[in-house]
């Protein structure tokens, strides 16, 4: 019963929102179509500003991943990840996911088809992804948005959220499923 009542509000809700907004328009006789079409071109401004920065970040994931220092920093932290119960497989994760969700989710995807559902180290990829954020592009494209090229303290509080992610994704999985 639950889940069809969630099914609904999940198929009506957008359609709603959308019919709410049209509704308000009009009571407040605003020119609906004109400030949708001056949105949609302030969007589109907003994503030519922010290119430099996505195509930073794109090259950045690409040099990564090219370089082969995920592999070298598997053989190096092998030892202490086996000692707090962290797969090798899952230490991509844990680098990747700053830079890139997308990564990050293509790393979880091969973990899980690799090792399956049911899998220690799937299950704490999965709560890694769900418990950081993908601190580079949120800097790179909302900062880029609004034109802020001084990062200050942003970059090492992001990081630092990132790593007590992953922290306590460790710690949830040792307690939940070990």
């Amino acid at each position: 019963m639950f889940q069809q009542v969630m099914n609904i509000i999940s198929l009506w809700a957008l359609p709603l929102i959308i019919l709410l907004i049209l509704t308000m328009g009009l009571v407040k006789k605003l020119p609906i179509y004109e400030i949708f079409t001056e949105g949609a071109r302030d969007g589109f401004k907003v994503s030519i500003n922010i290119i430099p920065y996505l195509v930073a970040i794109i090259v950045a994931i690409s040099m990564f991943r090219a370089s082969g220092i995920i592999e070298i920093a598997e053989q190096v932290l092998s030892n202490f990840l086996s000692q707090i119960h962290v797969p090798a497989d899952v230490l991509p994760i844990m680098i990747v996911r700053s830079l890139s969700g997308s990564a990050a989710l293509g790393v979880f995807s091969d973990i899980a088809n690799t090792l399956g559902p049911d899998d220690y180290a799937t299950k704490l990829s999965a709560i890694m992804v769900g418990s950081s954020e993908t601190t580079f592009y949120v800097l790179a494209v909302y900062f880029g948005a609004v034109g802020i090229s001084k990062l200050r303290y942003s970059l090492i509080v992001g990081l630092l959220a990132d790593f007590i992610g992953i922290v306590a994704a460790v710690c949830v999985c040792n307690w939940m499923f070990l």
